[in-house]
This record gives structure tokens, sequence and C-alpha cells, in this order.
């Protein structure tokens, strides 16, 4: 269920893998995604099972409507289920105890914590988001909130690889042209785009020092989903919060 955890200093990170929860197939079987054809039911009795597994209450965990674009939004609280959930690519708060989360099946989880300062950050870096910028639009909202770079700890989770990532050469050079560090070759010679690489470069630029990335390649792991495998499959999550 939680295929990776990490804490620092009173700041927790966690990676689901897509093992323990109750969808049938093909969102076998933890699919925490709202929004890709599974039962509701199944996907509320997930996001239950996957919180309590890691000490959180499920109604203090935030969620995105994620859209692939580098708005970031700050807050205090869940939703409000009347105003409905926005649609953004990074949440940050300062408040402790409520649990940021992001979805992805390929993408780049990207996890943010300034212990000392007290603010976290979740983002969703897909191509596109990682182009347009929404990593650093979120550690620019958390230095706003007195976050400091130098103190960040960032952690990205299971996404595809780039000897896996094959893009039309128009598309690297399109991307490698905004971030160089995202240009690649696929195992098999290809052109090919490494958005982990990309959203670590950025990282380092604006001097986030302290940063791990998850060795799992989501389209060569059959314990993870992936998108781009699979095409209809579950999503998974990254989790941060702090005591």
């Amino acid at each position: 269920m939680i295929g990776q955890r990490d804490h620092v200093s009173g700041a927790h990170f966690a990676f689901t893998d897509r093992w323990g929860g109750v969808s049938a197939a093909p969102y076998e079987e933890l699919n925490l995604g709202g929004a890709v054809g599974d039962d509701p039911a199944a996907v509320h009795a997930n996001r239950r099972l996957a919180a309590e597994s890691l000490g959180l209450d499920p109604a203090h965990v935030v969620w995105m409507n994620q859209v692939h674009g580098p708005d970031v939004a700050v807050v205090d609280g869940p939703w409000d289920p009347a105003a409905g959930i926005p649609s953004v690519d990074g949440l940050v708060t300062a408040r402790r105890g409520l649990a940021l989360a992001v979805l992805t099946a390929d993408c780049t989880p990207v996890l943010l914590a300034d212990p000392v300062a007290g603010v976290v950050a979740a983002a969703h870096a897909g191509r596109p988001g990682m182009v347009a910028g929404v990593v650093p639009a979120t550690v620019g909202a958390m230095v706003k909130l007195g976050a400091d770079p130098a103190r960040i700890v960032a952690r990205t989770g299971p996404a595809v690889c780039g000897k896996c990532y094959e893009v039309p050469d128009g598309m690297r050079a399109e991307v490698a042209a905004a971030e160089p560090a995202a240009y690649a070759e696929t195992s098999w010679g290809t052109p090919a785009v490494d958005v982990t690489a990309g959203v670590h470069d950025q990282l380092e630029r604006l001097g986030v020092k302290d940063r791990r990335q998850s060795p799992v390649c989501t389209l060569e792991s059959h314990d993870h989903f992936s998108y781009r495998r699979d095409r209809t499959t579950g999503r998974l999550a990254g989790y941060v919060w702090l005591d």
C-alpha cells in the first residue's frame, strides 16, 4: 500500500503503490484517482485505507483537480464541498497535521517541506507542468509563507523514467529548450524526455539541496500504475504533512 515513506524533522513524505485497496480491474487495487472511471465508492474506500495506514484523518487530506498547469493554491484546511476542488497542480500549507496529496500515473509527484518554517507543499509535474514551471511556482508560494529554499526537503516519487518516456523529436526539442536537463534518449535509442531530471534541475537552481528521487519507473514496474503502459488504469498518490 505505502511503497515508500520518509520523514525529516517532523515532515512526513509517503508514496503509494497499487496494492492493498478494493478497486476491481483495470484499477486494481489501490486506485486513488477519482476521475479515471473507477467506482466512486471504491475510490472513497481506498483513500480512507491509505490515509489510515499513514495515521491520517481522511477528512484532513487535501486533493487537487490536476490540469497540467503552473497554478498553485495555498490552503489552511479541507476544501469547502459547496465550492468544489479548484484546478491547480500545486498545493502549499502552513497548517500542521493537514496532509497534501498529489495523484500520478507516470508524471512526477513532488513533495516539499521546510520543517523549520512549518510549510509543506505537493506538486504535480507532468511534462507540460514541468515546462510551465509548476515546481518553481510551488517553491515561490512556500517562500511567501516563510520557507527558505536552503532548508526545503524535496522528495520525488515513482514516475516514468527518461529511458522509457519516448516522445517525438520535435517535442523533445521543445521541452529541452525550456528545461535542458529533461533531454533524454530511450534505452532503444529514440527521443525521450526525463521529467524527473528536469524537476530536480529546477530545484537545484532554486537552491533546494536536500533532494531524493524514487528509483521506481512506473512504466517498468507492475507494482505501480502507468498510463503510458495501460491507458485505462488507476492513480498513485504522494502525501506530505507536518506533525
